[in-house]
């Protein structure tokens, strides 16, 4: 008889809260949030539900963790020898980047304002400005107007996660919306002047506008 051939056993890498909130983090970005349950977490982590609420005790502290993660991530790549105002708006754009990556993270960020993902955001811009010649007394003030800035932005894109469904078309939605500015002139002439800019604009490029819009405002005081 042949000798039988040994089997290799293959140890699997041992469950963390780190592999939970990268698992997570899959769901939400390719499902949704409604998709992260701890039934799809064992399912894709091969693993029983006690084992995840080792580490995890229920969805709203996972939410908040992975939230955690990605923002962290931006925090890391703002730091280093970078002059304080490009810094600045590094973290904005990263920040920008990110909710447009990961649409849930707009709605984590706008449900709770002084939760630890807004704390690393207020925390990395506040450093900056303290950097940039900023006077302590202005500080909370300007780091606050660039927080909420920037806040504004996550509970815009909520919003819109919510209404409108994820490949929903950008152009055609603009022209829509533009259409209905120009439809009575006389009562909202303003917005009838930008009924195209609007069709036009750079999202990304006027957050950025209105970042530097900000930080003039904060040389004022300097």
């Amino acid at each position: 008889m042949a000798p039988r051939a040994r089997r290799t056993e293959r140890r699997e890498q041992p469950l963390s809260r780190e592999r939970i909130v990268e698992a997570a983090i899959e769901i939400l970005d390719t499902e949704g949030e409604s998709a992260l349950t701890f039934r799809a977490l064992t399912a894709r982590l091969a693993t029983g539900a006690g084992a995840i609420y080792w580490h995890v005790a229920n969805k709203s502290e996972l939410l908040t963790a992975t939230t955690d993660d990605v923002i962290a991530r931006v925090m890391t790549d703002a730091v280093g020898d970078t002059e304080p105002r490009e810094a600045i708006r590094t973290i904005a754009l990263g920040v920008f980047d990110t909710i447009d990556a990961h649409p849930w993270v707009g709605t984590q960020l706008s449900s709770e304002p002084w939760q630890s993902a807004v704390l690393q955001i207020f925390e990395g811009i506040g450093g900056q400005l303290r950097a940039l010649g900023v006077p302590e007394r202005a500080q909370f003030d300007s780091a606050s107007a660039l927080v909420n800035y920037i806040l504004g932005l996550a509970g815009q894109y909520a919003a819109g996660a919510r209404l409108l469904a994820r490949d929903t078309d950008r152009s055609a939605f603009l022209a829509a919306v533009s259409a209905r500015w120009t439809h009575d002139p006389e009562k909202f002439p303003f917005m009838n002047r930008m009924a195209a800019q609007l069709r036009d604009h750079d999202d990304r490029e006027q957050f950025l506008a209105g970042i530097d819009l900000i930080l003039a405002g904060i040389d004022t005081v300097r």
